[in-house]
This record gives C-alpha cells, sequence and structure tokens, in this order.
C-alpha cells in the first residue's frame, strides 16, 4: 500500500495544472460580456416575410413597405464587431462573416442587388435587418458583403441598390 504523502506531490500537480489555463478577456471571442459568434448553420427561411409597422429611431419616422420596384442610389455602410452574433430585426443570428444586410423600410428578408459605384462591383445580398440609422444611408452592409464589393476599407461607399427576386438555387448559394 502506498503512503498518503507520496500522493501528495501528483495532487499538487494535478491542482497546478488545472489553474494553468488563461481565463478569457473581456472582448475577445468567448470572453467575459461577448457573444460567442454564431455556429456554423444551412440555409435560412425566407418566410415569413415581415413587412412590420411603422416605427420611429432617433425622433424620425420609418414605414416599412412592399416596394417592388425599388431602385435607389446613395450610400451604403457596413457593420461588423458590435453587432456580431446579436440578434437581428426578423429573429436570426447576425453574422458580419455572411452575406447580408440591413435596410430601414424593405420586407425581410428580401433580396437586392447592390452596385458599389467606384469598385463596379455587383452582389445580390438578402435583407434580415433594420437599419441604418445614420443621415444619408440607404442600406448597411455586412463586413462581408462590404469585402465583396470592395468597400471595407472606405467605410462608406455610393452605392445602387436594387430590389431583385433570385431563383431558389441562387438563394441557396447565398
Amino acid at each position: 500500500m502506498r503512503s498518503p504523502i507520496r500522493l501528495v506531490p501528483l495532487i499538487l500537480m494535478l491542482a497546478l495544472a488545472a489553474c494553468a489555463t488563461t481565463p478569457p478577456r473581456i472582448g475577445q471571442p468567448g470572453g467575459i460580456g461577448q457573444a460567442p459568434p454564431p455556429a456554423p448553420r444551412g440555409p435560412v427561411p425566407d418566410t415569413p416575410v415581415k413587412i412590420g409597422k411603422p416605427y420611429q429611431v432617433s425622433g424620425i419616422w420609418y414605414y416599412p413597405s412592399d416596394d417592388a420596384q425599388y431602385d435607389e442610389v446613395g450610400y451604403a455602410s457596413w457593420y461588423g464587431d458590435a453587432f456580431h452574433g446579436g440578434p437581428t430585426a426578423n429573429g436570426e443570428t447576425y453574422d458580419m462573416d455572411m452575406v447580408g444586410a440591413a435596410h430601414k423600410t424593405l420586407p425581410l428578408p428580401c433580396y437586392v442587388e447592390v452596385t458599389a459605384l467606384d469598385t463596379g462591383r455587383t452582389i445580390v445580398v438578402r435583407i434580415n435587418d433594420r437599419g441604418p440609422f445614420v443621415t444619408n444611408r440607404i442600406i448597411d452592409l455586412s463586413r462581408r458583403s462590404a469585402e465583396l464589393l470592395g468597400t471595407a476599407r472606405q467605410g462608406v461607399a455610393r452605392v445602387r441598390v436594387r430590389r431583385v427576386y433570385p431563383t431558389e438555387g441562387e438563394r441557396l448559394a447565398l
């Protein structure tokens, strides 16, 4: 039989090994006060489509509508870290690494073609959130969308946003 004194070093080594991990830090993925990154997921449903009631942000009223002919030129911005992992206006999880966008009034979800006027690049994005609530901006892109358009580094870019109706295959590809 082993003496209890010989087990003490083994118990101390195990206790010290358990203390060797670094606790998560504030602001780091998985850290204190930050939502974990979204889990990978498959295609999200496009139903039910929500138009929503009029709403007010910072004293400005917005009137959602199903504008089938929407076609506007204006400024786009992009949103990322501060919203990553949080809920979108239609209840999905925002993933800044996926192609997506926010619009103040179009139905949730719907699809738009966004063309960056400076780069000439065009992509189709799925609208699943509300915003941007900044003067003179017509759409808020996910970081990935802005990267694909070549506008992420500048932050704000002139764009054309046009409502489109992609096929099921095109929607699944997004």
